[in-house]
């Protein structure tokens, strides 16, 4: 089996341990786009030409699945690859608003992710489809995926920023980019006990499973 991780940085690496770890026989591959991160406050049309382009070796390799591990890159341009490339299989990485809606006891999650993917129509659709009822609140993140990528971490900033989505009711901290899967046991630090941490690792090697066998 050989998998291929793409991500615009160091987040996809997150994605590859941790698949590693469920599958040790693959081979996994990845590719990135640091030179042109961040992708979340580009416009939808550089998101996509930007990750057609990386993930040229990836489809070279003949890969049996490509993850878009990147929560940008999946609600702006995955459907467009899947029609580009119908005989590639693709997984895409997006916020987990249906786990959060069924975790949450307050009704009220808040979701960390780029400016891009809070202004993406996939989003908007995943609010329609499994949080309509829910209370969503959006964070400012804009700079997280810039200092985890840089090792430039504020943790301060970080923990202001969570610290006062709990104190608005928020029992479900969405990570919406795999670049915060990176400080996600700081975050864990910083809520309180009964506060859900959510990202889609466990997600991804499900999805994984079930398209080999298809």
């Amino acid at each position: 089996m050989k998998l291929g991780i793409f991500d615009s940085g160091i987040g996809g690496e997150a994605v590859a341990a941790a698949l590693t770890a469920t599958f040790p026989e693959a081979i996994i591959l990845t590719v990135n786009d640091k030179k042109n991160i961040p992708y979340g406050d580009k416009t939808p049309q550089e998101v996509l030409r930007l990750t057609d382009t990386a993930i040229q070796p990836l489809l070279q390799e003949q890969c049996d699945i490509i993850i878009i591990a990147c929560n940008t890159a999946t609600a702006i341009a995955i459907q467009s690859l899947r029609d580009r490339y119908p005989q590639q299989k693709f997984i895409g990485i997006e916020p987990m608003i249906k786990t959060a809606a069924r975790l949450t006891k307050s009704s009220t999650i808040a979701v960390c992710a780029t400016p891009a993917t809070l202004a993406s129509d996939r989003y908007r659709q995943l609010i329609v489809s499994h949080g309509q009822h829910l209370t969503i609140i959006e964070p400012d993140c804009s700079e997280w995926a810039y200092m985890i990528e840089h090792n430039q971490i504020n943790q301060q900033h970080i923990t202001t920023t969570i610290r006062a989505a709990c104190n608005q009711g928020a029992d479900v901290i969405v990570l919406g980019c795999t670049h915060y899967h990176w400080i996600k046991d700081l975050i864990q630090q910083i809520v309180p006990p009964k506060v859900h941490v959510v990202e889609p690792s466990e997600a991804i090697a499900e999805r994984v499973r079930h398209l080999l066998v298809l």
